[in-house]
């Protein structure tokens, strides 16, 4: 594969040693790249420098956002590397497999209609922590085609400059947005059956957890007062359901106990209930079937906390700001 029709784009914020190992990949398999720092104080913009990045460290009186940050890369590489048709976006706690982009780059040769590629991400350390483990099993989605891609893909750089990249001011869920403009204009996404990257979530605590779901609650209630109205409702039964089982049962619980006194709070049932038949009908270990129902259903209740603060700020018109988790 000719290696300078491909672009790197790296995505960090005090990444550490996550980083180097990122980094590290490109030594043996160089290739056009570009660092993006979103106010690193631990040396990541030296060390992605003395690595051979292309570095970029972002003004610091601009929020940032990781959607922000990738079209900043993306600008530079289009204006620096004219040579370049694809972008390979990643983040800095990320680190590429071998062979990935030979074999994403061969399935967008072949299949001029596929605007965006994915693989099999996986997270490094799956047994150090419950919550990593949760995030691998995450990362498990459908081969073929998709209706979007996370933020570790391979682009046709004219797809996405066609539609403008991501868009700036999402604070997260900016990649799957982008995929419904991607479809929108008549193009594909596709997860290919290949191993793409590793992943270290370095999740190790419940409240870490605790704010990535509020985030995935953000970032749902956000997509689905953009694209909700479209044909395929954008992220509306997400929603629909994190207002059900975050909120409306509770408040029912509330008003039965009111009525019927203790026996009201029977309706509390439903939960292991739930749990159980999501674990029923996993298709993992039986550990691992029962982890993810059971923080499936737990997860209902940041996620409506992050709804809410979505329309508060917009009721309120305040700014997003970034949920970080680590």
């Amino acid at each position: 594969m000719d290696i300078s029709r491909v672009g790197v784009v790296i995505i960090g914020r005090n990444e550490g040693e996550r980083l180097v190992r990122c980094l590290k990949f490109f030594v043996a398999q160089p290739a056009r790249l570009v660092y993006v720092d979103s106010g690193s104080t631990d040396g990541s913009i030296n060390v992605a420098s003395n690595m051979g990045a292309d570095v970029i460290a972002l003004d610091l009186t601009v929020p940032f956002t990781a959607a922000r940050a990738r079209n900043v890369g993306f600008e530079r590489m289009k204006i620096n590397y004219p040579q370049v048709e694809y972008i390979q976006f990643l983040d800095g706690d990320c680190e590429l497999i071998v062979g990935w982009l030979e074999t994403a780059v061969a399935f967008l040769d072949e299949h001029k209609d596929v605007a965006m590629v994915c693989g099999r991400l996986r997270e490094r350390y799956p047994d150090r922590s419950i919550y990593n483990l949760l995030c691998d099993i995450e990362w498990d989605t459908e081969v073929g085609l998709a209706k979007a891609c996370g933020g570790i893909a391979l682009v046709r750089l004219e797809a996405f400059e066609a539609e403008r990249g991501y868009r700036a001011d999402l604070i997260a869920g900016e990649e799957s947005e982008l995929c419904v403009r991607l479809r929108a204009s008549g193009r594909r996404i596709w997860r290919l059956d290949a191993e793409m990257a590793l992943h270290d979530a370095a999740m190790t605590h419940f409240w870490q957890w605790w704010k990535r779901s509020r985030r995935a609650g953000y970032a749902y209630a956000e997509g689905m007062h953009l694209h909700g109205f479209s044909p395929e409702m954008h992220r509306v039964r997400e929603s629909q359901r994190i207002w059900i089982w975050g909120l409306g049962i509770p408040v029912l619980v509330v008003s039965l106990t009111n009525w019927l006194g203790i026996f009201g709070l029977a309706m509390l049932l439903i939960y292991p209930a739930q749990i159980v038949r999501i674990a029923l009908r996993g298709t993992r270990t039986v550990k691992k079937n029962w982890l993810h129902a059971l923080f499936l259903v737990l997860g209902k209740f940041p996620e409506v906390i992050g709804q809410l603060n979505y329309f508060y700020n917009r009721l309120t018109g305040k700014a997003a700001h970034l949920i970080e988790y680590k």
